[in-house]
This record gives structure tokens, C-alpha cells and sequence, in this order.
């Protein structure tokens, strides 16, 4: 049987689920799943014990989502700075994640993991990469912006959640998505993560949908204002060029060669972004195949 539909929703929690959808809903919402620990501490039981439940919450919540048309979600399941706990909760952690994620691959759910993750060695990797990029000649300088860099993150294949949401209590992001969480709705609260509820859920989705308006709005926003950048930016590179050869045109002709420009950058960043495309497909090929070995025990 599914792991993650073993249950069906009750008549409340349907009827629920049918007023919420009512409303906006976010189509992708990330978790720090966060209280694992304290959760054991509180139980008296072994620490292990509690991650092992916190597993099975995130197979729980994934129901909860899919009942509720949540697409895609995204969980912070272990930090590089959860690697300086004591060797013997990391092994435990690591033995737990290979059995529990082995089982969700068996799923095909819509679940993005964060593993040995932090957002400002992303932001830093994004960088490396467009540098190369203009390194190599991909790309030149001026082709450099804040969408690229976006593409460039691990997450580009997905939309920037709608909704994160943290449990615990604890009021801060961790080194998580601060890039893709700009415009999202932040939720903190205090329940722990292996008691998380679908009620907790339904709250947060209420506050997301409180804050819909505002939200779209800034994002909107956001966008119009980096495709202005971008006109300008290829404005200023055509009228830079044209004072470097001493040549002078009317406004229909610079206009001509702003396009121009414009058709030629886009080409450049489709190239480049195709190149890494490759790169990273290659990557986790690699990858699943180094790992099938340690996934088969």
C-alpha cells in the first residue's frame, strides 16, 4: 500500500479542505521541519526515535497536500551545520534518510529534499557559475542579472514556493531559500514538527491566503521592475557601443540595434543556460548511479 495514502481525509478535514480550496491556494510550499529533537527530549524516548517520526509526518503531510492540490513541496531535511552533532546522530540520520527517502523515490510524490543544503552556499555556487559562464565566453558581463542568477540556483526547475513554513517556535530561516522566499508567505509556529497537525496546516494556508493580495502584489511588482532593468541594461550596453565606434543613428535606428541586442543576449543566456543544463543532468546521473549501490542495501 502507499505509504503516503494509507489514510484518507475524515469528514471534517474534507469539508475543510473544500472551503480552503475555496480561496487561493499556494501551489508550492516549503517546510523546516524543525523539533525532531525536542520532540524526543519532551517523549523520553531516543533521538532517533523522534526523527523516525519525523518521517513519518513528512509522509503524512504529503497526504494532507495532496488532498489540499499542493503540488510540489520542498523540505529542509538536513543542514552542513547539522553535520557538527555528534557522529552517532549523524550516522542515525543518515541510515534513517536512506530508508525513508529510498521509499519515497518509491512514491514518485512531488517532494524536493534539501540535504547537506544551505541557501548562501547555493546563492554562491549560482554566482561561480555565471562567472564561468563569462569565463568561457558564454556569456558576456552585461548579459549578468538577477533572473539569471535565479536560473542558476538548484531550484530553477521549480516555481519559488508560495508558502514556508516553520515549526517549533523557532522565528528564523536558517540559511533556507532566502533567495526563493522573497515573496513568499513566512509561517512560524509553535507546534513541534512530529505533532504538526493538518489543522496547523489549514492555519497556515488561511494566513497565506490573508496575505495573497499583498503578496502578488509585491511580486508583480518585482517583476516589472527587473524586465525595466533589463530594457535598460541593453540600452545602456547599444549606446555604450555606439560611442565607442563615434557612430550616431536616429531613434528608430537605435531602437533597431536595441532589439538587436536584446534577440543576441537572450540567445547567449538560452545557450548558456543549456550548457548548464547539461551539466547538472550529467551531475545527477552520476550521482544516482555512485548511489544505487548504498540505495540497494
Amino acid at each position: 500500500m502507499s505509504w503516503i495514502q494509507e489514510a484518507e481525509l475524515n469528514l471534517r478535514e474534507r469539508l475543510c479542505a473544500s472551503i480552503l480550496k475555496v480561496g487561493p491556494m499556494p501551489e508550492h510550499v516549503a517546510f523546516i521541519m524543525d523539533g525532531n529533537r525536542r520532540y524526543a527530549q519532551k517523549c523520553r524516548v531516543e533521538r532517533e526515535q523522534g526523527h523516525s517520526r519525523g518521517f513519518e509526518k513528512l509522509a503524512e503531510t504529503l497526504r494532507w497536500c495532496l488532498n489540499l492540490n499542493i503540488r510540489e513541496v520542498t523540505v529542509y531535511a538536513f543542514s552542513i551545520e547539522n553535520f557538527k552533532r555528534s557522529k552517532e546522530e549523524v550516522d542515525g540520520l543518515m541510515e534513517l534518510a536512506r530508508q525513508k527517502f529510498t521509499r519515497l523515490l518509491e512514491e514518485q510524490c512531488f517532494l524536493n529534499v534539501c540535504f547537506a543544503y544551505t541557501s548562501r552556499h547555493e546563492i554562491t555556487s549560482a554566482v561561480r557559475e555565471m562567472a564561468l559562464g563569462v569565463e568561457e565566453g558564454l556569456l558576456k558581463p552585461s548579459d549578468l542579472s538577477e533572473s539569471l542568477l535565479g536560473w542558476c540556483l538548484y531550484s530553477s526547475g521549480s516555481p519559488d514556493p508560495d508558502l514556508l513554513i516553520r515549526t517549533s517556535g523557532e522565528v528564523r530561516l536558517s540559511d533556507f531559500l532566502l533567495w526563493q522566499t522573497s515573496h513568499s508567505c513566512l509561517v512560524f509556529q509553535p507546534v513541534l514538527w512530529p505533532e504538526y497537525s493538518f489543522w496547523n496546516l489549514c492555519q497556515a494556508i488561511l494566513q497565506y491566503q490573508v496575505n495573497h493580495p499583498a503578496l502578488q502584489k509585491a511580486k508583480l511588482l518585482h517583476e516589472a521592475a527587473c524586465r525595466h532593468q533589463q530594457v535598460e541594461a541593453d540600452r545602456a550596453c547599444v549606446l555604450e557601443q555606439l560611442g565607442t565606434v563615434g557612430e550616431t543613428g536616429g531613434t528608430e535606428c537605435k531602437q533597431e540595434l536595441i532589439l538587436k541586442y536584446s534577440r543576441e543576449r537572450e540567445e547567449r543566456v538560452s545557450n548558456f543556460r543549456q550548457r548548464l543544463e547539461n551539466k547538472r543532468r550529467k551531475f545527477l546521473t552520476d550521482l544516482v548511479q555512485s548511489s544505487a549501490p548504498f540505495l540497494r542495501v
